[in-house]
C-alpha cells in the first residue's frame, strides 16, 4: 500500500501545530492569540469508504468521489481531493513541530476525526501530542462544542490541556479501524467501553449506532427527527433545523449542511416521504447556492 503520508517536510522547526475540526474554531483560535499554526481539518470520518490510519492514493480517490455525492456536487472532487491530500501532508511534518495540541469537542463528528488523527500520528508523533477534549463550558447549556465560546473563552482552556498517554494512542488505532469498518459489532464494543482512554469516544458510538437505519422504518435518528418535524408543519429549512436541534441529544454531531443531506435524502427515497419546493430540487448542501429561505418543504 503507497503512503501518501511520505512527504517533504518543512524545513524550520514550527514550534507549536494545534489541529481542530471547523473553521469556526479554527477562526476562534486565530483570534485568542496563541502562539503556533493553527490547522483545521475537514472530512467527515465517521461515514463512508475509508482506510483506517494512513490512506493509499486510491482511498484519497474514492473518498473524494464520496464527498462530493454527499455535499450535492457542491464540492468537487478535485476540490476535495486537493483538500485530503494537504491534511495528511501536514500531518507528515509532524516531526517538525515541539507539539501538537488537539482541540475537539465530545460528538461524533470531532470524536471519530480525534481518533483517526491520532492513529495517523502515531508513532512519529508520540510524546509530543497534547489533549483537549471539551464536553461543557461554565455558563453555555446545553454545550454542543468549540464553536459556541469566544475567542477569549477557548483560549482560556489552553492550561487543561493533557499529553496524551500511549494508552490512548493504541485505543485510538482500534476505534479508527471500527468507524472505519463501519461495523456494528465492533461499534457496540466501543459503545459499551466503560474504560476507554479517550473517554467521550463510546458516546460518539453509541450515537453512530443510532444513526443505523430502523428495522421497521429504514430511518436512522436524524432522518427521523428532521421527518417528526416537517410533519409537525415545520415547512422552511429555518423551522426544521430549529426543531431537530430542539430535540436531538446533545453534544449535536451535526451542522446545517448534514441535516439538508438528510433531508435530500428524504426527498430521493421511492416514494418520496417529503416534497421540496424551491428554485432548485434539492436544498443546497454548501454555500453559494441558491437562498434557503426561498425553498418549502413538506
Amino acid at each position: 500500500m503507497n503512503n501518501i503520508g511520505r512527504f517533504e517536510k518543512i524545513p524550520e522547526l514550527a514550534d507549536v501545530l494545534h489541529i481542530t475540526s471547523g473553521d469556526c474554531a479554527g477562526g476562534l483560535l486565530e483570534k485568542a492569540g496563541l502562539a503556533g499554526e493553527i490547522f483545521v481539518w475537514h472530512d467527515i470520518l465517521y461515514d463512508g469508504p475509508r482506510s483506517a490510519g494512513w490512506p493509499d492514493k486510491r482511498t484519497i480517490e474514492v473518498r473524494a468521489e464520496f464527498l462530493e455525492r454527499t455535499t450535492g456536487g457542491g464540492l468537487s472532487r478535485e476540490q476535495v481531493k486537493k483538500t485530503l491530500l494537504a491534511q495528511y501532508a501536514k500531518l507528515a511534518e509532524a516531526a517538525d513541530y515541539e507539539r501538537i495540541v488537539l482541540w475537539f469537542d465530545a460528538c461524533l463528528f470531532d470524536q471519530s476525526m480525534l481518533a483517526h488523527i491520532l492513529a495517523c500520528l502515531y508513532p512519529k508523533a508520540a510524546g509530543r501530542v497534547d489533549l483537549l477534549c471539551v464536553d461543557a463550558f461554565p455558563g453555555i447549556v446545553p454545550f454542543d462544542g468549540l464553536g459556541q465560546l469566544t475567542s477569549a473563552q477557548l483560549g482560556s482552556l489552553y492550561d487543561r490541556r493533557e499529553p496524551a498517554t500511549e494508552a490512548q494512542f493504541r485505543f485510538a488505532q482500534a476505534a479508527d479501524a471500527a468507524f472505519a469498518a463501519q461495523d456494528v459489532m465492533r461499534m457496540a464494543k466501543l459503545a459499551f467501553d466503560s474504560r476507554a482512554p479517550l473517554p467521550w469516544v463510546p458516546a460518539a458510538a453509541a450515537r453512530w449506532l443510532q444513526e443505523r437505519p430502523d428495522p421497521e422504518t429504514g430511518l436512522g435518528r436524524l432522518e427521523r427527527l428532521a421527518l417528526e418535524a416537517i410533519r409537525a408543519g415545520c415547512g422552511t429549512p429555518a423551522d426544521v433545523l430549529k426543531a431537530v436541534s430542539a430535540n436531538d441529544s446533545h453534544p449535536r454531531y451535526w451542522g446545517d449542511t448534514t441535516l439538508w443531506a438528510k433531508i435530500n435524502g428524504l426527498a430521493d427515497r421511492t416514494p418520496p416521504l417529503v416534497r421540496i419546493e424551491g428554485p432548485a430540487p434539492r436544498l443546497p448542501q454548501w454555500p453559494g447556492g441558491p437562498d434557503l429561505g426561498e425553498f418549502r418543504i413538506s
